[in-house]
C-alpha cells in the first residue's frame, strides 16, 4: 500500500522539485497525486514501497533539516546588512494594500460597533 511522504500544499516550486529529485536520485518508487480542480484531493508526493519507508523519510528529514540551515543562514545574512523583510518595510513596499485594509478594518469596526454606540445615549 502507498505512504504519504510529502505533502505538496503550499509548497514552493523550487522546494518541490529538489524534492522530487531527490527521491529520484536515491531511487525511491514515488508517485505524485493533484488536489484537482477544486482542491479537494491531496497534493502530495507517496511512496509505492512501504518497505522504504524508513529510508525515504530519513532523507527527506535530512534535507529539510539542511534547507532549514540554508533558509537560516541566509536571513541572517540578510539582516547583518539590514535587508531583512520586516512587518514596516513590507508595509511600506505595498502602500495602497496597506491603505484598503486599514480602511476595511476601520469600516469593520464602525458597523460592528455602531449599534452598540447607539444603546449609550
Amino acid at each position: 500500500m502507498a505512504r504519504l511522504l510529502f505533502r505538496l500544499g503550499n509548497v514552493p516550486d523550487a522546494e518541490a522539485e529538489e524534492v522530487r529529485e531527490l527521491f529520484e536520485a536515491r531511487g525511491f518508487d514515488t508517485f505524485e497525486t493533484r488536489a484537482g480542480f477544486w482542491g479537494l484531493g491531496v497534493a502530495a508526493i507517496w511512496l509505492r514501497d512501504e518497505g522504504q519507508y524508513e529510508a525515504a523519510r530519513e532523507a527527506l528529514d535530512a534535507y529539510q533539516r539542511g534547507l532549514s540551515e540554508r533558509m537560516r543562514q541566509a536571513h541572517s545574512d540578510l539582516a547583518e546588512h539590514g535587508e531583512a523583510p520586516t512587518l514596516w518595510k513590507r508595509l511600506l513596499h505595498h502602500p495602497l494594500r496597506t491603505l484598503l485594509v486599514v480602511v476595511g478594518v476601520g469600516v469593520i469596526l464602525a458597523i460592528t460597533l455602531l449599534p452598540f454606540l447607539g444603546l449609550m445615549e
